[in-house]
This record gives structure tokens, C-alpha cells and sequence, in this order.
């Protein structure tokens, strides 16, 4: 198990029920990464991978 297992697992007991919308989520990136701007490439990356999904693999 990855130590940010725990941190995913929490949020999923915590919120999963909940629905957010794209825009609520990437405020709270935005708000995440103003706050801790030393993990604004790791968000970052995150972001982009998430918008990314469904394209097609090259």
C-alpha cells in the first residue's frame, strides 16, 4: 500500500457519497496549491492527467 492510500481511503469514507462538480474540485486545487505552493507540480500533474482521460493513446 502506497502511503497516500490512506489519504484516498479517508476521503473516499469521508466524502464519497458527496457529488462535486470539475469546478468545485479545481477551486479546491487551486485553494490546495496557494496554500502549499511546494506541491503545485504534483497538482499540477494531477490536473492534467484527470483532463486528459479519455483521449485515445497515441
Amino acid at each position: 500500500m502506497y502511503f497516500t492510500d490512506r489519504g484516498i481511503e479517508e476521503l473516499a469514507d469521508r466524502r464519497g457519497a458527496e457529488e462535486v462538480s470539475l469546478e468545485w474540485l479545481a477551486g479546491r486545487l487551486r485553494e490546495f496549491v496557494d496554500l502549499n505552493p511546494e506541491f503545485e507540480t504534483p497538482v499540477e500533474r494531477l490536473a492534467t492527467w484527470l483532463a486528459r482521460l479519455d483521449e485515445e493513446d497515441d
